[in-house]
């Protein structure tokens, strides 16, 4: 099924609010502090949880779009086809960071309602790499 910014309106995925500049700017730093977290677990080992605060940077990295074109997401589903139907379809952003965003997102899920998910310290740095990209990538969409 494709999806456009009205199915996700229709679905209850997406909901209109007022244009938000203050609240994008306040989601883009909750991206670095996650980001940043993401880096402190990565010192003490902690694999898993990189990866989940990886994503999270991620997550408030693209819903900082959203806010600023004056929509608020439902669901994390929801921010990857946002971005995909508003910017990459126009060709204002390139699929590969809503590839990137669906893989972490994915990655979170099943490190969260999995009862065998394990992380390297390979996967945890590609996730904190990613993760600074992605905000970078957001930021400039922002501009």
């Amino acid at each position: 099924m494709k999806f456009n910014i009205e199915k996700l309106l229709e679905m209850g995925l997406l909901r209109k609010i007022p244009e938000s500049r203050n609240k994008s700017q306040e989601s883009i730093k909750a991206a670095r502090s996650w980001c940043n977290e993401a880096g402190v677990n990565l010192k003490s080992k902690s694999y898993r949880s990189c990866i989940l605060t990886g994503y999270l940077a991620m997550f408030h990295a693209g819903r900082a779009v959203l806010f600023a074109d004056g929509f608020r997401e439902k669901s994390h589903f929801a921010i990857a086809r946002y971005l995909e139907d508003k910017y990459a379809r126009k060709g204002l952003l390139e699929k590969k960071w809503i590839n990137l965003l669906d893989h972490y997102r994915e990655m979170r899920h099943e490190d969260q309602y999995s009862t065998n998910f394990l992380a390297s310290e390979d996967e945890a740095r590609q996730a904190i790499h990613s993760a600074e990209e992605f905000i970078e990538r957001m930021e400039n969409l922002l501009r």
